[in-house]
């Protein structure tokens, strides 16, 4: 039964964890105390610490009674996600005024558009941006003058960095504040499609670019159904957004309503008063296999079988994909968001978005309700509710929808788009890697054909432009992994890609990089691990060996005698020009420490615990 498998999986990851979440809740407990965390400063300390604050907040930090939170934001105003949080600050010192308490901007984290990056040098800066906002978070909070914390951010490494950051400081509560998404422009579809006949040759730059400008046009998360708002849907189903806060538009009333509402709570479940809530105690096994369900059952981005790995570690609990998979067996598909679709995350919340979801999958007991979240009592029966404004102008909630507004968008578990999940691990003589199905037709689930190899994806976009891949093709691009050259997203590979399938060839992509969360139609078999620079099997691949994908038997192999195959030797192209350009240099001891993608691909290699 899908009951007892979600429990086996949860158990399975609880009893392989107990070590590391046992030293982990012993270091949370050894951190807690009674009263303020500012008393423990020395008066030199802490006159330091408020000696810039209006005298009302000077008055409270130093009474040593009151809460204090940190305000930790990602904002920037290149980012169309992270614009709107410029805001943010001064709503919620005035909401936490009125509440009693103070809150100061403790430190901004870094935070980079994948969007801006993609196929350029700076991408190979982003997996790794992730531990550099988790270790930014840490700077920002070791001041050791707060009492709780709200998190400021939105977009791909910033969220799963914010979250590690904040569980290394477990002992206090935190709530996590989205932006929401930008309004509709030009759809996703309409958008895929100039990008295809741009790599066709068939309209120029000036088309694409404004394609480009209508699709992303104004303040907000892009609107396809990628990392960024995969970010959001996870962190409403672990309860850290306040319930229905996570589609709701930036610069609107609720939206402001919900960000006074996110400060308000916060000052109430620090450990000055009787509601006291650690992220610790938030954040637990069943909460990350809750996260892993909602990938599953809304089509989200395979980027969090890396990142999900990496936040689970900081939790002191061990998963794997295996657990992803396992999952993405008996958990049904319910929404179809683009690239999975052609409707975006608006269409996604008008339909019911994430209430009707959590809803859906609580009653056909396919997610753990007895948790705890920020929005206190209850567990995940309060992320039921849809948010509204009452008629003062307050964030108030009512009883989300039992039916869909549209079914093309999104559906109950009885009339599923599938019966399993978007993500499916493969396994083979090439490694293990996993593959998004959900966005992928049936018919192009297996492939089998000669592959082309590459050492970079411009070298693969070359050949496609000098008319070099003509017929059916297993597109191998290699040393792309964590300590080859940080992992870039390999998105820009999608149109040409594209352009061979619909021209009716087998086509499919094998590599240990990754692929945009946005990514579709292709079957990308990504992330294989162990990577080619750390020894992995991709690395002996040569152009014309036969690859077997197949997606439905959860299998990728390279049909060549194994005694053969491993008595190839392996040539380690030039990665020198990994090393130097858009800070690269800066960041060899990440490449050169960085854990394989199972386990996060992150600079800390063990449990940060």
């Amino acid at each position: 039964m899908t009951i007892d498998a979600i429990r086996r999986v949860t158990d399975r990851i609880v009893e392989r964890s107990a070590a590391g979440r046992a030293a982990y809740l012993a270091q949370v407990r050894a951190a807690q105390q009674r009263g303020p965390r500012r008393g423990t400063l020395a008066c030199g300390n802490l006159a330091h610490g408020f000696a810039a604050c209006a005298a009302d907040d000077k008055a409270k930090l130093k009474s040593g009674t009151e809460p204090n939170l940190a305000i930790v934001s990602a904002y920037n105003d290149m980012l169309s996600a992270h614009q709107p949080l410029e805001r943010y600050p001064a709503l919620i010192k005035e909401a936490v005024r009125k509440a009693g308490a103070v809150a100061q901007f403790a430190g901004g984290v870094p935070a980079m558009c994948d969007g801006v990056t993609q196929g350029q040098a700076g991408m190979e800066l982003s997996l790794f941006s992730r531990d550099v906002i988790a270790m930014s978070t840490a700077i920002a909070l070791s001041h050791n003058m707060f009492d709780g914390a709200l998190y400021l951010g939105v977009c791909d490494k910033i969220v799963p960095g914010l979250f590690i950051g904040a569980l290394a400081f477990g002992h206090l509560p935190a709530v996590f504040v989205p932006a929401g998404p930008m309004t509709s422009g030009l759809s996703n579809p309409e958008k895929a499609k100039v990008r295809q006949l741009y790599a066709e040759g068939k309209v120029g730059r000036d088309a694409l670019l404004e394609a480009e400008s209508q699709s992303y046009h104004g303040p907000g998360t892009c609107t396809f159904y990628g990392t960024a708002n995969s970010n959001q849907m996870m962190m409403e189903i672990m309860g850290l957004h306040l319930p229905g806060s996570s589609f709701i538009h930036p610069n609107t009333p609720l939206r402001d309503a919900l960000t006074i509402a996110a400060a308000e709570r916060a000052a109430k479940i620090t450990a000055l008063g009787d509601d006291y809530t650690p992220l610790a105690d938030i954040i637990d096994e069943k909460a990350i296999v809750n996260a892993m369900i909602g990938l599953m059952a809304t089509g989200g981005s395979t980027n969090h079988t890396i990142h999900l790995v990496a936040m689970a570690a900081a939790a002191g609990i061990t998963i794997d994909w295996q657990d992803f998979n396992d999952l993405s067996a008996v958990v049904p598909l319910l929404s179809r968001v683009y690239p999975n679709g052609v409707a975006d995350v608006n269409h996604f919340h008008a339909a019911g978005g994430m209430q009707f979801v959590i809803s859906e999958l609580l009653d056909n007991g396919l997610l753990h309700g007895d948790v705890k979240t920020v929005a206190g009592e209850g567990g995940l029966d309060a992320y039921r509710q849809e948010a509204f404004l009452d008629n003062y102008g307050a964030a108030t909630w009512r009883p989300g929808v039992k039916v869909s507004a549209d079914t093309k968008v999104l559906r109950p578990v009885a009339d599923a788009f599938d019966a399993t999940g978007g993500i499916r691990l493969l396994t083979g003589n090439l490694g293990r890697c996993v593959i998004k199905v959900s966005a992928v037709k049936p018919e192009h689930r297996i492939v089998e054909a000669p592959a082309l190899v590459f050492d970079g994806q411009d070298d693969m976009l070359a050949a496609f432009k000098a008319g070099k891949l003509t017929g059916d093709v297993v597109v191998v691009v290699r040393y792309q992994g964590p300590r080859a050259n940080g992992m870039p997203e390999l998105h820009k590979l999608t149109p040409s890609l594209g352009i061979l399938q619909d021209k009716g060839f087998k086509v499919a992509l094998v590599t240990d990089g990754r692929m945009s969360g946005a990514s579709g139609k292709v079957p990308a078999a990504i992330h294989v691990t162990p990577e080619c620079l750390a020894g992995g099997p991709l690395a002996r691949v040569r152009d014309g060996d036969i690859i077997r994908l197949d997606a439905e038997a959860g299998t990728l192999d390279v049909l060549v005698d194994a005694a053969e195959f491993a008595a190839r030797d392996v040539v380690v192209p030039d990665l020198s020009g990994n090393e130097w350009g858009m800070g690269r240099n800066l960041f060899g001891a990440f490449r050169g420490v960085a854990t394989g993608a199972e386990q996060g691909g992150s600079c800390f290699t063990a449990n940060p615990v």
